[in-house]
């Protein structure tokens, strides 16, 4: 699996980001300045009200002038996202030099992602209904849509068990949800700003509590129009796939047309490989190729995470 088919894979599986403004100067919020949304010890609902609250007026966004880079890619792609509930998403990746190297879409009925230097070329697809028992689930370990969340939609959802909140040092708040999915219950660990209730830090653990997927949220900001707060740039952390990605969304207009919903809703044709169906029973996912650690040493064992009195989380 090359560098690009491996950032897409990051980009498919991880479920915890954020968006942000409008088209004009980036104005970043400090909590310090802002009277306080939570009380000091807030209930369980107070938390999941304030969050919700600025999570469910978000209905679409878009931006033409993302930036995606990471220490497993020679270079920064531009790129494009766009989002138009409930599962409607759209992220293309590019370079001035080559064009499009990689798509990721997603409509009511089904998602797609494709690759330019894969190694196993072709516009992948499957329906949403058929994702828990397919054998996509080898290569996507998560749920696409949920990627949609990590884009600034994350909320915590009142028909799910949560634990917390736990006060965590300099006034952070701890919610944890249990989600039960096929393969076994997921623990989602969000890390909320305890007086403006934003979505600091998102985090998937398997059943064995090992960490799947990490973001790290930062430079918030009001919309001018909407006035709604995001952040501005997202750190990716995957330990399965040994990567790390930063999202910088640049100026993203929120709840305004994102552009023609027939383009952008509907898997394209590249024509450089098959339309495959990854929910096709007879679907068998090609075998990763052989990567050599740079180093010549062997990865790192999977990373357990246990949060520690100066920081939510921490290896060990």
């Amino acid at each position: 699996m090359n560098v690009y088919q491996r950032c897409c894979l990051l980009l498919v599986c991880t479920a915890l980001f954020a968006a942000s403004g409008a088209s004009c100067p980036k104005t970043f919020l400090h909590q310090e300045s802002l009277p306080r949304v939570l009380p000091p010890a807030p209930t369980v609902e107070q938390v999941m009200e304030v969050v919700n609250r600025n999570s469910s007026q978000i209905t679409s966004f878009s931006t033409n002038r993302a930036t995606l880079s990471g220490s497993d890619m020679p270079t920064s792609l531009r790129a494009s996202i766009a989002f138009e509930r409930p599962r409607r998403f759209r992220l293309r990746g590019e370079t001035g030099i080559t064009g499009a190297e990689f798509d990721l879409g997603s409509n009511d009925e089904l998602f797609w992602f494709w690759v330019r230097r894969s190694q196993t070329p072709g516009m992948y697809f499957c329906r949403h209904d058929q994702f828990a028992t397919s054998q996509a689930r080898q290569m996507l370990p998560f749920e696409p849509t949920w990627l949609i969340e990590a884009l600034g939609v994350a909320a915590l959802d009142p028909a799910l068990p949560h634990q917390g909140p736990q006060f965590l040092p300099n006034d952070r708040l701890r919610m944890d949800t249990i989600v039960d999915t096929p393969q076994g219950p997921v623990t989602k660990v969000m890390i909320i700003d305890g007086s403006q209730g934003w979505v600091l830090e998102q985090h998937v653990l398997d059943a064995r509590r090992q960490l799947l997927a990490s973001a790290v949220a930062s430079g918030h900001r009001r919309d001018p129009l909407s006035g709604l707060v995001m952040p501005t740039v997202v750190q990716v952390r995957c330990p399965p796939a040994n990567l790390s990605l930063k999202i910088d969304l640049g100026n993203v207009e929120i709840n305004r047309p994102v552009g023609d919903p027939v383009a952008l809703w509907s898997m394209p044709n590249y024509g450089n490989g098959p339309v495959v169906d990854m929910g096709n029973p007879n679907f068998r996912p090609p075998a990763p190729a052989a990567q050599a650690p740079a180093n010549g040493r062997q990865p790192p064992p999977q990373t357990s995470w246990r949060r520690t009195a100066r920081q939510p989380y921490q290896a060990q």
